[in-house]
């Protein structure tokens, strides 16, 4: 009911600025006043108002707005990470496997001194013992990259 009121006398008021308006001899300006004064009455007339007045008092209501906001999010989550990720699972498997297979351990490299010089050998590494399951070669090579 007080929304009504309020609507109604919005329009009262939008129909009282179209009238000075168009009393001073600006008539496009007056109607287009004229036409967004008529909105909240339509809106009171057709309803919308109570259903809005409704629905804004309504936990449930409030509650299902949670939750459509709540799946928008989650869409819009997977999306982002799909877009991210690259793909499809399969494709993110297979993108995995090569990735492993590709992934081989630097050789580690004697500093140049000169022009003129020629690269060291390459000292050989140690065999590990059955028991050990650990091969540190890689970090091995790291190490003695950097020469330590």
């Amino acid at each position: 009911m007080l929304a009504e009121t309020i609507c109604s006398a919005v329009s009262a008021a939008g129909l009282g600025i179209a009238a000075v308006t168009a009393y001073r001899k600006r008539f496009l300006a007056a109607t287009r006043i004229l036409a967004y004064s008529l909105i909240p009455v339509g809106l009171v007339l057709t309803g919308a108002v109570a259903w809005a007045v409704d629905t804004a008092f309504s936990p449930s209501a409030w509650l299902g707005f949670g939750l459509l906001g709540g799946a928008w999010l989650l869409f819009m989550t997977t999306r982002a990470v799909e877009r991210r990720g690259g793909g499809t699972r399969k494709e993110r498997k297979a993108a995995a496997r090569a990735a492993q297979q590709e992934a081989v351990a630097p050789a580690a490299s004697a500093p140049s001194i000169g022009p003129g010089s020629r690269p060291a050998a390459q000292p050989k590494t140690k065999q590990k013992a059955a028991g050990s399951g650990e091969d540190f070669s890689d970090i091995e090579a790291i190490l003695k990259k950097h020469g330590i």
